[in-house]
């Protein structure tokens, strides 16, 4: 830091299973989030000059708890299998659901996220109709943001909108402006709904599948 030089911070797991912000207790022994960063390194607060926020183009949980949106249909399998969802050592399924924006913005805000690095667009290509969530209805009170109270979070159902799917292949894309329509107002009402611009879009598992945006 005092020469200068830049440095890349790689948070583990997700906000959501953060000691602090987390659905606990069903959450991991440290601070996921990116005041991780912080914590865990020693370097302050100021020094920290950008936050990109690693987000999917649907919703994926590990282990138990809350989960609004999760899916435990042929769909969910579809993207369970698609997108090779298993936990990297474990080889456990991760339970897999529809894109949650209340989910992304409580994330954007408990982060400080400037920037979205959305991935696994490609895991969506082949299913005809999406739905995001874009609030949760609970005791018959419609809410957008997630709840401080895990017995009411686990009530929650989902207010879904629909989005038409583009039903054709995305991953030999190298430009966002060469995505299929439907494609390109899907993520872009994702970054819309959650209140964070897109700097990355992931297509693939490749290098060469990653598309720079803004970062």
């Amino acid at each position: 830091v005092a020469a200068g030089k830049s440095m890349l911070f790689e948070g583990a797991q997700g906000t959501m299973l953060d000691i602090d912000f987390g659905t606990y207790p069903y959450v991991t022994s440290s601070n996921a989030s990116a005041g991780g960063a912080c914590t865990g390194t020693g370097v302050p607060p100021q020094r920290i000059d950008r936050v990109v926020g690693v987000i999917k183009a649907y919703t994926t949980r590990v282990g138990e708890g809350p989960f609004p949106t999760e899916l435990t249909d042929e769909t969910g399998e579809l993207i369970r299998t698609t997108g090779r969802e298993f936990g990297a050592t474990t080889g456990r399924p991760r339970r897999c659901g529809w894109f949650d924006t209340v989910v992304a913005r409580y994330s954007a805000m408990i982060n400080g996220v400037d920037y979205w690095a959305m991935t696994k667009l490609d895991v969506l290509d082949g299913i005809k109709t999406l739905k995001v969530c874009v609030a949760y209805e609970c005791d018959g009170i419609k809410i957008e943001t997630v709840p401080a109270s895990l017995d009411q979070l686990s009530r929650c159902k989902p207010v879904y909108t629909e989005f038409e799917g583009w039903m054709t292949p995305t991953t030999d894309i190298t430009r966002f402006e060469d995505l299929p329509a439907r494609a390109k107002t899907y993520v872009d009402q994702l970054c819309k709904l959650t209140g964070v611009p897109l700097g990355i879009l992931s297509v693939g598992p490749r290098r060469a599948n990653t598309l720079r945006i803004a970062i």
